[in-house]
């Protein structure tokens, strides 16, 4: 335990790939930075996540039509998107926002500001993982979007032309396109859509600690630690509350996911943050594909990572505190087995982790109004790899460098 009260510049709270990535932005511009988590870096939905980079995911997840879908997710425990009926009293105004964002003018905005947040994130992630000397871990061959049928693609039909709006060339795939880019997978996938400038992470812990790593060599500190509270200070710092002791710094970046409402609501800063859980479901053994590949009839991404395969999907909206639903990981399992026959399901592990979800699907990056030093970067669902170095960019330049901090003191 920390007896006495320790300072820093920059405290950023939240050790995923978001967290990292900033802080290691900042440290670069020559700021004093803390990054604190109460887990290892990268050990939570960082760990777990299908290692998708994925620009062209303009569309949010709630999309038009919306509305009729909410029947399933409450009372089908198979939906792909699933509010158990008990959580629902809770998450009603998480609905109810996330309804009204399904609007088709509200889409089309959506669309356009996830598409620049998106802006060259495969170019960000080379850059970045050859920096911090792990390029391997960038597979560029692209993403793979599979189908039964023309039928099933056409119900996807309006998140394909908002790719298509927003500049993305998809090559469209009958079967024997599929065989050419990938053998071994099920005969029931007949329609492929292929996205070949996309890329995958082959192993997301490893990056976020190397990341991490790059942080500290240029010296950065990291802690491990439970943020219990944040609180203004009298002179214009921020106080936080943790159980290594006090720390103040003079800005804080809340960047820790899911989990970010519990900082922030004592402040009353209210952000509509809903925990969008998600699980995989890993196998060992030498990977059946060679590059992402999403089972889009069942909003399943399939990824070939180092130490075997992951299948990762659903969303369910069921909060923090509920124990994992290990029916959902079922779901992912069996699907796995019918699209690749050969997996060693005997030894396959899983998992469940917590993504950070909005209404509309946009994340919050950059400063609160009305409470100087305090910025946040949290709220990007399933897109926080995809995003982090551009948010880490859009919080850097919202902070300005370390010059220009200098300069104004």
């Amino acid at each position: 335990m920390r007896a006495k009260e320790e300072r820093a510049q920059v405290a950023v709270i939240g050790a995923g790939i978001v967290g990292a990535c900033i802080a290691l932005a900042l440290r670069k511009r020559g700021r004093e930075v803390l990054l604190i988590d109460r887990d290892a870096p990268g050990h939570g939905c960082s760990y777990g996540n299908s290692g998708a980079i994925s620009p062209s995911s303009v569309a949010p997840l709630a999309m038009p039509g919306v509305l009729a879908s909410v029947p399933r997710m409450l009372l089908d425990a198979a939906s792909p998107l699933r509010l158990p009926l008990a959580y629902l009293p809770r998450a009603a105004p998480w609905l109810v926002a996330f309804v009204a964002s399904a609007r088709p003018a509200a889409v089309a905005r959506t669309a356009d500001r996830l598409a620049a947040l998106h802006a060259h994130a495969v170019e960000r992630h080379v850059a970045l993982a050859h920096e911090i000397g792990v390029p391997e871990l960038v597979v560029r061959r692209g993403h793979l979007h599979l189908y039964p049928d023309a039928a099933a693609l056409d119900k996807d039909a309006a998140a394909w032309r908002l790719r298509r709006a927003h500049g993305f060339e998809v090559e469209r795939l009958d079967r024997g396109g599929i065989d050419a880019l990938e053998t071994g997978i099920a005969l029931r996938y007949r329609v492929g859509m292929y996205l070949a400038d996309h890329a995958t992470i082959v192993n997301p812990l490893r990056y976020v600690q190397a990341i991490v790593g790059a942080f500290v060599a240029r010296g950065g500190e990291v802690r491990r630690g439970n943020v219990r509270r944040l609180a203004p200070g009298d002179d214009g710092t921020w106080q936080l509350d943790t159980d290594m002791g006090p720390q103040v710094c003079a800005q804080a970046i809340v960047a820790a996911g899911a989990w970010s409402r519990a900082l922030l609501d004592p402040l009353g800063v209210r952000v509509p943050l809903e925990s969008q859980r998600g699980y995989h479901v890993q196998f060992r053994g030498v990977p059946p594909v060679s590059r992402t590949v999403v089972l889009a009839d069942r909003k399943i991404f399939v990824t070939p990572m180092e130490e075997g395969l992951r299948v990762g999907g659903t969303v369910e909206i069921a909060g923090l505190a509920a124990p994992p639903d290990m029916r959902r990981a079922e779901i992912l399992h069996r699907a796995a087995l019918d699209a690749f026959p050969g997996l060693d399901a005997e030894r396959a592990t899983t998992w469940m982790g917590h993504r950070p979800c909005l209404p509309d699907s946009v994340p919050i990056v950059g400063p609160v109004t009305g409470r100087p030093g305090l910025l946040l970067a949290l709220g990007h669902g399933h897109l926080g790899l995809t995003d982090a170095p551009h948010t880490a960019e859009r919080i850097a330049v919202a902070m300005g460098n370390a010059r220009g901090a200098d300069e104004q003191r």
